[in-house]
């Protein structure tokens, strides 16, 4: 069972076509929040058959699996210690954003970390601004005006 919220509902299942979303935690308590992000799946790679190697085959299998987004508390330590320490119901769980490519994800989660100040503010558990692999990333009308 999901504990995300969006538009104050609670989500169990993500809209067609979303790649990612952008999200805050907040600790109910104290109004202490993490921004971060989370895939809506997952990508591993499935290592070659001992026949496929022999044949000569070099690329590995790519598995797609939903992710654990429904059940996800975020990537910080301190966060994930303390909702462990509270208990879930201390903190609040909002979808944000919703994107369609990685890129828009990670450049909606980024932008917020830089307006928010995130690294600079003790209210946010962040540690953190990037470091990303490179994603293309071009003009997307969907973005304009976002943050104004």
């Amino acid at each position: 069972m999901s504990h995300w919220l969006y538009q104050d509902k609670i989500i169990e299942d993500l809209p067609s076509g979303v790649v990612g979303f952008v999200y805050k935690i907040t600790n109910i308590e104290t109004g202490k929040m993490y921004i971060g992000r989370k895939y809506a799946t997952s990508r591993k790679r499935k290592a070659l058959t001992k026949a496929q190697k022999l044949s000569g085959r070099k690329r590995k299998d790519v598995i797609v699996a939903e992710s654990n987004w429904a059940s996800y508390t975020g990537s910080n330590k301190y966060l994930n210690s303390e909702i462990e320490t509270l208990g879930k119901d201390k903190f609040k769980f909002e979808i944000l954003y919703f994107g369609k490519t990685k890129g828009v994800v990670n450049y909606i989660e980024e932008t917020l970390h830089h307006k928010l100040d995130v690294i600079l503010n003790e209210m946010y558990y962040n540690e953190c601004i990037g470091p990303r692999r490179f994603m293309a990333m071009r003009y997307n009308k969907e973005l304009q005006g976002i943050f104004l």
